[in-house]
């Protein structure tokens, strides 16, 4: 039966169960909707149906936010519960939601869950031929073929499952068909293919490889770092350190066929995979950091944005431009907010162009990224103990982690393959996934338990992405064979077939093999992490791969490994070279304030701060360097750095790099840029070898079997091979999406073929990075023409905003000159010579001269660039040639000379607020304020789309009134603390509670640490179970992140789950009764303690904290002030202001009494947008308790620990830690006194 809780003309909340509810479950439900069940007036019954008009889940798809409503009744004690939804009260006319995650409805009643499917009974394929064709499972004439064969070896028909799972384990996107193909170009065969081309690059330089294009990730040689672990992952345990020998993973993956669909589930599932990808390195590895690229056509965000205006607008498929940009963005976001992983790094491009049909003697084409781009990267690390996967033996354990099965993501390995638009909609909807971030940060802990460990017990691990259970299970047992009972997979939906149980995308799962002796270890693990896990088969020593029900003894796969990875004829691609001469624009120098306007709009040069202002940025407290900078916090860093411990040293590096404009042109030439771009984005990062440190990966999205695209494609790939080869580094990892053509009824449109790398390496001194802000007394500046060719606009911002593409593009020639300069300014950097550096790219030099001068107030600067010896004012400074600008003291001089650098001395800074350039005759003087307003409205425009309450203008008016300020305490000295009390015993002990969904418990676990406390980690499990008591714990920390995935508000499941469990709530009472405690909640913590009304127990109306008056994610670093008050841990700081990490969606302090009331321990440096993130009322941003015991803070204290954490530090310092450990410090000091 279905019960509805909410207001008839709002909001809806239906609640199916397997029972009748009882009264006392209802009230716990009233409870946690906040909300009465709806019942008819006349008979007080609860309703049977609603009629009214209502947006709401698709009914064939459960949504996370169910699952996780679901779950979070369950540990309230209520059993029973089916599914949970939201349904949003309309209008009978209204049509504004998104149709390919929502339906709109009529009535609501007894039947809206109700989905009349049967399983569809096992079929025997007649027509593979016909099959293929009617489900779009793209598979090529020789791959039918192939399968007839396969049907007549083994004198049977084949199953529907096993078509399906060939079409799936041998797609494009899984096998990678092209890449390892045959290219005839121009009547003469190739000696290499594209794959063995790359692969080159690591047999010449293999440097730190460990392991390269065998695995989920590539591991490069990581330095001796410290792991802070629990000691144990199975029972409450106390934090305890080791050193270990560690590897780096890098990776990067594309979602662009599912984002181009449904935006924020294909951009999340898109970073969900790619996490996953970096968990199942090895025998299991962690994830650092991510990174996102997005590549659309032109967004059309105002109409006076003329280069837009060119190319006819298109009857989108899906979605527009502009809303992929907003919802990609947004599900990327989601994805790594709510797992825990920091977004440090990325790039935005739109384009499209309609090509003349002078420029070839083909047929003009229409360019375009409508099948966008999404690039979800990363870098993370593992043990070098770890790194290699064991062989499977036969006994051994099959498990999955994580989720149930539903109907979703059908073929999305197939259809990705293949051009957007040619197959119905139903198909390429169904064949898109649902994102679950919380259940996949469960699955990711019970795999951390285990790498952590003594000894990782783990033989195989593998992420379940494209092709499902199909594509997971058999690569996992793919050298020895496997048997999976079909009873064993866990269902969500009991309509699913056989063949979409076991070929369905649903996310967050791994796969992973087990010594049977073992399992008991993980099981333990994955029930104190709340992760769901299941035996579902064994491995064999057969070489077959099969699905067998034990109930039924119905088989829809039994294959030999042989027949299903398949040996179909290799791909052949024949294509012919084609002369494309695209126009150049005409130009007049005079006119150069009025283009560089318009340069500064384009989405690839202006503002990232609509991205960055969402995206978690410190979550962990390893994140040394990320978007942005200066005292006016804008995005505008070269590069993003994490550390791999709590030390400060050691990190790693990461940066992104494309051309694929100036690829049109030329593509080895594109490629040549790509990669340099990546290189000067990452040179201001201390590398341990400088540029044998470098490792890459080339992710290739291409529209081949195109004319002339195959041949570009491989001119491309070979110039990407040789010049690593040059350069002396390797590319051990990448992806190909080579499917990049939306189709239309009237013809269709071109991605432009692009490869992007994402280059990493092993930051060994991530306290040294360099920025792109400008001191005044910061030295001289200088300009290195890194590319040493020509200036030429082809292929740049420029000509984009002109309507033209250009005939010429800049090019890298001299790859000596390269390594020298990279070589010689990582030496400098490493010495502290160089004060401030940035690269050159989109915009040119022109706009890297401006950004410099961008993230402070009243800084400008002189320029004289004559000495470039380009008499072309437009050229020199809009030419996208690779470069860098630096700042540093004229002794850099001799050094650059000695390794035979040409340099340039082309400025000063001053605090003018002024830019100034000389070129020859030409002179041309900026007002940087105004240009950076030009430079920061695209942004305004797209912060409009995602942010209430008129607050994207509050930004767009405040960011540059609100410079970061601080008063640091007299007489800080910044040093570590000094812990005599070294021995267990004699530590007082602390303790961090958390629940799933948590993801801030090192950095608060480490902040307790280094004040002198013994730390102990306690998951909600073992608190509900008794396991963990807190009786002898002095201090807890509730920590940051999002429980429950902050599903019916943010915390409410965690209150409820100490509410409504009884040995929960008693150790939690009786902590909060003794006097010798404390407590701080942080983030999320903070809200779980509002919720339970623990702050000020005594008012009658309860503060709580809520949403965000933007109604999105802020992350950002502010500062905040300390205010007089009687905060045990903050009471010392008391007239400081700081600055600090905010990272919250429901943040805002709802205060109904008047301030006299309330304990104000912080408020906002600044009470306007953004400083103040949440509209807090008086501006508050932490409170305590009456007695000072009990602290609550949205302001991520714990995460802005160190000197290297803050964003922005005041010059000059060198601190070990920041003034915020005092707060730690002043903790643990009276908790001794207490004794």
């Amino acid at each position: 039966m279905i019960n509805f809780f909410g207001t008839l003309h709002s909001k809806i909340i239906a609640v199916q169960t397997t029972k009748e509810l009882s009264t006392k479950n209802k009230s716990k439900l009233i409870w946690l909707f906040s909300c009465s069940e709806l019942v008819s007036k006349d008979t007080n019954k609860p309703l049977a149906s609603i009629d009214a008009f209502f947006i709401g889940p698709r009914a064939a798809m459960v949504t996370p936010w169910s699952t996780n409503a679901v779950e979070i009744t369950e540990n309230m004690g209520i059993s029973g519960i089916i599914r949970i939804e939201e349904f949003i009260t309309v209008d009978k006319d209204f049509k504004d939601f998104d149709a390919m995650i929502f339906q709109k409805f009529n009535k609501l009643n007894q039947d809206s869950f109700t989905i009349n499917v049967k399983p569809e009974a096992i079929l025997e394929i007649d027509d593979i031929a016909d099959y293929n064709a009617k489900e779009g499972l793209a598979l090529n004439d020789d791959e039918v073929a192939y399968l007839n064969t396969v049907s007549e070896k083994i004198k049977r028909k084949l199953t529907d499952s096993e078509v399906f799972g060939f079409s799936q384990v041998n797609s494009e996107h899984c096998r990678h068909k092209i890449f390892n193909g045959t290219f005839v170009i121009d009547g003469i065969e190739k000696p290499s293919s594209l794959f063995k081309m790359i692969k080159e690059t690591s047999k010449q330089h293999p440097n730190d490889i460990v392991s390269a294009y065998k695995d989920n990730v590539a591991f490069i040689k990581g330095p001796t770092v410290e792991q802070f672990a629990p000691k144990r992952a199975d029972i409450p345990d106390y934090y305890n350190k080791e050193d270990f020998n560690s590897v780096i993973s890098i990776k990067a993956e594309t979602h662009n066929f599912p984002t181009t669909v449904e935006p924020f589930n294909g951009a999340a599932t898109g970073s969900g995979g790619e996490i996953r990808d970096r968990l199942a390195g090895g025998k299991g590895s962690l994830p650092l950091a991510g990174t996102a690229v997005y590549m659309t056509s032109y967004s059309r965000l105002t109409k006076d944005r003329f280069w837009e205006q060119k190319m006819k607008e298109r009857p989108w498929l899906y979605q527009t431009p502009m809303d992929i940009l907003i919802k990609a963005s947004n599900g990327a976001s989601d994805f790594g907010n709510k797992f825990g992983q920091p977004l440090i790094t990325g790039s935005v491009l739109t384009f499209e162009h309609e090509e003349n049909s002078s420029s070839s003697s083909s047929k003009p084409r229409k360019l375009g990224f409508d099948k966008v781009i999404m690039q979800a990267g990363g870098i993370g690390y593992g043990k070098a103990d770890q790194a290699i996967k064991d062989t499977p033996k036969e006994g051994n354990k099959i498990v999955i982690l994580g989720g149930e099965n539903y109907r979703i993501g059908m073929g999305g390995a197939a259809v990705s393959s293949a051009d957007t638009g040619e197959f119905a909609s139903g198909i390429e909807l169904n064949a898109v996934q649902r994102s679950n971030p919380e259940m996949q940060k469960r699955a990711a802990n019970a795999v951390r338990g285990m790498v952590e460990s003594e000894e990782n017990f783990i033989v195989s691990i593998h992420d379940h992405g494209a092709g499902g259970h199909l594509n997971c299970l058999s690569e996992l047992v793919e050298d020895t064979g496997g048997k999976i009972d079909l009873d064993q997979l866990p269902v969500g939906d009991p309509t699913l077939s056989a063949k979409e149980i076991i070929g369905n995308e649903s996310q967050e799962r791994m796969g992973l093999v087990i010594g049977e002796e073992h399992l008991n270890t993980l099981q333990k693990i994955a029930e104190r992490e709340r992760s769901p896990m299941y035996t579902v088969g064994d491995v064999t020593d057969n070489d077959r791969f099969t699905f067998e029900s034990k109930t039924t003894g119905n088989k829809p796969m039994d294959l030999a490994l042989e027949d299903m990875f398949g040996s179909s004829p290799k791909t052949i691609l024949t294509d012919n070279t084609v002369a494309r001469n695209y126009k150049n624009p005409r130009y007049k120098t005079k006119n150069l304030e009025i283009y560089l306007k318009q340069v500064l709009q384009l989405e690839a040069v202006a503002c990232k701060d609509w991205l960055t202002n969402k995206v978690d940025r410190c979550v962990g407290g390893k994140v040394a360097k990320q978007q942005c900078v200066g005292p006016l916090q804008i995005p505008l860093n070269n590069v993003g750095v994490m550390a791999l411990d709590y030390h400060g040293k050691e990190g790693v590096a990461t940066s992104i790099g494309h051309s694929p404009i100036a690829g049109l042109i030329d593509p080895a030439a594109g490629s040549r840029n790509a990669i340099t771009e990546s290189l000067t984005n990452l040179i201001w990062a201390p590398l341990k070898d400088n540029l044998k440190s470098v490792s890459l990966s080339a992710n290739w999205m291409w529209p081949c079997k195109n004319e002339g695209e195959d041949a570009r494609l491989y001119k491309a790939v070979k110039a990407v091979s040789e010049f690593a080869i040059d350069l002396g580094i390797n590319v051990p990892t990448g992806k190909d999406s080579l499917s990049m053509k939306q189709k239309y009824t009237d013809g269709e449109v071109i991605s432009p073929g692009t490869v992007i790398i994402s280059a990493a390496g092993n930051c060994n001194e991530i306290t040294k990075v360099v920025e792109p802000l400008l001191q005044i007394d910061g030295g001289n500046i200088y300009y290195i023409n890194i590319s040493q060719d020509d200036f030429k606009l082809g292929g740049s911002s420029f000509n984009q905003t002109l309507n033209t593409i250009g005939n010429e593009a800049p090019d890298v020639k001299n790859t000596a000159f390269v390594k020298e300069t990279f070589n010689t300014i990582q030496n400098l950097i490493q010495k502290d010579a160089i004060t401030a550096g940035h690269d050159i790219a989109s915009g040119g030099l022109i706009t890297t001269l401006l950004e410099m001068c961008f993230a402070d107030v009243n800084l400008g600067a002189n320029f004289d660039i004559s000495s470039l010896n380009e008499e072309d004012t437009i050229k020199v400074l809009f030419a996208e040639n690779s470069g860098i600008v630096f700042q540093a003291d004229a002794s850099v001089e001799a050094v650059l000379s000695a390794q035979n650098i040409e340099f340039f001395t082309i400025g000063t800074a001053n605090n003018s607020g002024i830019v100034s350039i000389k070129n020859k005759e030409d002179f041309i003087s900026l007002e940087v304020s105004e240009m950076r307003d030009v430079w920061y409205r695209t942004s305004f425009l797209l912060d409009q789309k995602q942010t209430a309450n008129n607050l994207a203008q509050d930004r767009f008016d405040n960011y540059k009134k609100q410079p970061l300020t601080y008063q640091f305490p007299t007489n800080f000295s910044g040093k570590l603390p000094k812990n005599t009390n070294t021995s267990k015993t004699s530590r007082p002990k602390a303790a961090i509670i958390r629940e799933k969904g948590s993801n801030s418990e090192r950095e608060m676990a480490n902040a307790m640490y280094l004040a002198g406390f013994d730390v102990k980690d306690v998951h909600m499990t073992d608190l509900i179970s008794g396991r963990e008591t807190l009786e002898d714990i002095q201090f807890i920390g509730a920590v940051g992140g999002f429980s429950n995935s902050d599903v019916l508000g943010s915390a409410k499941g965690w209150a409820g789950a100490f509410l409504y469990n009884a040995k929960a709530k008693k150790a939690l009472k009786n902590f909060f009764k003794r006097e010798d405690t404390l407590s701080v909640g942080i983030c999320n913590g903070a809200q779980l303690w509002m919720e339970l009304d623990l702050i000020n127990p005594e008012h009658k109306v309860h503060g709580k904290l809520v949403h965000n008056d933007s109604q999105k994610h802020e992350s950002s670093f502010t500062s905040v002030k300390i205010q007089e008050n009687n905060s045990i841990m903050l009471s010392s700081l008391a007239g400081t202001e700081l600055g600090v990490w905010i990272s919250h969606g429901e943040g805002k302090f709802n205060l109904p009494e008047e301030e006299k009331n309330y304990n104000i321990v912080a408020k906002y440096g600044y009470e306007g947008y953004p400083n103040n993130p949440n509209g807090s009322d008086y501006n508050t941003a932490m409170l305590c308790d009456p007695s000072g015991r009990h602290l609550v803070t949205m302001p991520h204290i714990e995460r802005s620990i160190f000197q290297w954490n803050w964003a922005n530090y005041p010059a000059g310092r060198k601190d070990e830690v920041s003034p915020w450990i005092n707060a730690f410090v002043n903790a643990k000091k009276w908790i001794e006194n207490k004794k």
